[in-house]
C-alpha cells in the first residue's frame, strides 16, 4: 500500500477535481492524472469518472474509499504516536470554547502552541454550554473551556480563574452608573439571556427564587454580538462576564456594573472528554492552558 497515492486517491474524491488536487499538492494536473491511472491499473478497474465538472467516485471508488479513509487515519495517527514516544507532543487537539473567551485564549493559544509544540494541530469550535457538554458527551472534541457553577470541580475538572457578573447597559444608564449593583434591582429589568437549556438561566432561576424577585427575560440570544448590540440600543440589559465585555466594547460603547448581593461569581473551567485516552498532545495543551499562558486570562 502506497500511503502518497492513497492519499491523492481521498483528495481527488473530496476535491472532485484533478486541477484542483493538483493546486494543492503543488504539481500538474497531467501528473496526477498518471497517478491515478497507475492506482487504477493496480486495482483493475476504474476509481474516477470524469463529469463535465470534474470527476466523481465510481462504484468501485466508493466501495473502498471509506477503507482507505480509514486505513490513512490510522497510518497517520500511528505515524503520530510513534513520534510521541520520543516525548514530542504531535497531533490535532480538538477545544470546544465559549464565545465569550475566545479572543484570550484561542489567539494565545494559537500563537504560543506554535512556538512551543509546532507540531500540534489545534482545532477550535465556539459553541454555548449546553453545546460544548455535548460535543464533550460525543467526543466531538477533546477539550472545552467553559463555565461552571459549582464551587468545587468535579468529573476531573480543572478551574482556570473565578470571575464576577456584570449587569450591562448602554452609556450613561442610571442603573449601571455605579462601579457595582445589587441583584435585587434585576427584578422585573428587562434582560435579554441565552436562550435554553443554559445551566447560567438555570442558577440565575434559582438565586431569583431564593430572593423572592422575578427575572423579566424580555428576549433571548445565543449570539454574545447580538445581546451586546441589543443593549448598546437601550431599554434593555445583559448579564455577562469580563471577557464578553471586553470584547463588545472593541466595537461598542458600553456600561457595566458588578453583581452584588449575593456575588455572581463563575468558574472557567477546563473539562475533557470521557471518550478515548488523552494523547501526549492533548495534555500537552491541557497543561499549558492550566499553567496560563502570557496574556490568556
Amino acid at each position: 500500500m502506497d500511503y502518497t497515492a492513497w492519499k491523492l486517491f481521498i483528495d481527488v474524491s473530496e476535491l472532485g477535481s484533478l486541477t484542483k488536487a493538483a493546486a494543492v499538492h503543488g504539481t500538474t494536473q497531467p501528473h496526477i492524472s498518471r497517478q491515478i491511472g497507475e492506482l487504477e491499473r493496480a486495482c483493475g478497474g476504474r476509481l474516477f469518472q470524469r463529469t463535465g465538472r470534474g470527476v466523481v467516485l465510481t462504484e468501485l471508488g466508493r466501495r473502498i474509499a471509506p477503507r482507505i479513509r480509514s486505513w490513512i487515519t490510522q497510518t497517520e495517527q500511528l505515524a503520530n504516536d510513534i513520534r510521541a514516544t520520543s516525548g514530542t507532543p504531535v497531533g490535532t487537539v480538538r477545544i470546544g470554547i465559549l464565545p465569550s473567551t475566545a479572543h484570550p485564549l484561542a489567539s494565545t493559544l494559537y500563537h504560543q502552541l506554535k512556538q512551543r509544540y509546532p507540531l500540534i494541530q489545534l482545532i477550535v469550535r465556539e459553541g454555548q454550554g449546553a453545546q460544548l457538554e455535548t460535543w464533550l458527551d460525543n467526543g466531538d472534541v477533546d477539550l472545552a473551556v467553559l463555565y461552571r457553577h459549582s464551587p468545587s470541580p468535579n468529573h476531573g475538572d480543572i478551574y482556570l480563574a473565578q470571575v464576577p457578573t456584570f449587569l450591562v447597559g448602554p452609556p450613561g444608564d442610571a442603573l449601571t452608573r455605579e462601579g457595582t449593583v445589587r441583584f435585587d434591582v434585576l427584578d422585573h429589568l428587562p434582560l435579554v439571556l441565552f436562550c435554553r437549556p443554559n445551566s447560567w438561566r438555570d442558577r440565575l432561576d434559582q438565586v431569583a427564587a431564593e430572593r423572592g424577585i422575578t427575572l423579566d427575560v424580555a428576549a433571548e440570544a445565543d449570539s454574545l454580538a447580538l445581546q451586546t448590540r441589543i443593549v448598546s440600543d437601550g431599554g434593555i440589559y445583559a448579564l455577562l462576564g469580563p471577557y464578553a465585555i471586553a470584547g463588545a466594547n472593541a466595537q461598542l460603547r458600553l456600561q457595566a456594573a458588578r453583581v452584588v448581593e449575593p456575588e455572581l461569581s463563575r468558574h472557567i473551567a477546563l473539562a475533557m472528554s470521557r471518550h478515548g485516552h488523552l494523547t501526549l498532545a492533548c495534555r500537552a495543551v491541557m497543561k499549558f492552558i492550566e499553567e496560563g499562558a502570557p496574556g490568556m486570562w
